[in-house]
């Protein structure tokens, strides 16, 4: 009898209790994907997408829960998502922090954690993930499109983000040819948590952006997609923006 399981690609979605992070694992898992779905302080809402995931297709999905600004709790992440389904065949490096830091009011506390959760964090499980991973594998780190007309007030965050961009082309050319990696930029997509812009400001954000709208996740996860297809075989070491063109302006 030949093990369905075994043949089942595996993908480990950090950051991806709700949100983007949502939109990537339901995306993959419609394409036939086991996902692992990773979340910290949000596990409950990962448990809650694992289950819906699995009333589904049973057997096709799992919540772990690990805190990725513990350097500790990297490895054993990456153990446990290729544990479940006894294979790991691609990483969406998804989960970020991002508030504001004003120059004036940096602390170190805030540079550490942006640091750790938008790079170091990216890079040392890209380092577990990849010998769990067989030929073929594939990385999708998450980005940022204004990397290059960055908003004041919130430098570590696009240092981070940058230091991810150039980490996402320099590991493309360490891991191939077995193991592709690619990057997503993502604009405007959603509108912040507690967002408490009037109509008027929101109408002026829209604005900015040339196609008129935001992206939503669901942008975002086609683009992810894509990268780790078959499509995207010789794809390697490219940042795709996906922001409806905020970038130029």
């Amino acid at each position: 009898m030949i093990d369905t399981k075994a043949r089942t690609k595996v993908a480990l979605v950090t950051g991806a209790a709700r949100r983007i992070g949502a939109a990537i694992a339901d995306a993959l898992h419609g394409d036939g994907w086991n996902v692992v779905v990773h979340a910290h302080t949000s596990i409950g809402a990962a448990r809650e997408l694992a289950e819906s995931l699995n009333a589904r297709r049973p057997d096709s999905a799992v919540a772990v829960a690990a805190d990725l600004r513990d350097a500790a709790a990297i490895e054993p992440l990456a153990k446990a998502a290729h544990a479940r389904w006894q294979r790991l065949d691609a990483l969406v490096n998804n989960a970020s922090s991002y508030h504001r830091t004003p120059l004036g009011a940096i602390g170190v506390a805030q540079i550490d954690e942006l640091v750790a959760s938008n790079l170091r964090a990216p890079l040392l499980l890209i380092q577990a993930c990849a010998p769990l991973m067989g030929e073929g594998g594939a990385i999708v780190n998450i980005v940022d499109a204004l990397l290059r007309r960055p908003m004041p007030g919130f430098a570590p965050y696009y240092a981070a983000k940058a230091g991810l961009a150039s980490l996402t082309e320099t590991l493309a050319l360490e891991l191939a040819p077995g193991i592709r990696v690619n990057g997503v930029a993502p604009g405007h997509m959603l509108w912040a948590t507690g967002n408490e812009m009037s109509a008027a400001q929101q109408d002026a954000e829209l604005a900015r952006i040339p196609m008129q709208r935001l992206g939503g996740g669901e942008e975002i996860a086609r683009a992810v997609r894509y990268l780790l297809s078959a499509e995207a075989a010789y794809v390697t070491g490219s940042i795709l923006p996906v922001d409806g063109g905020l970038r130029l302006k």
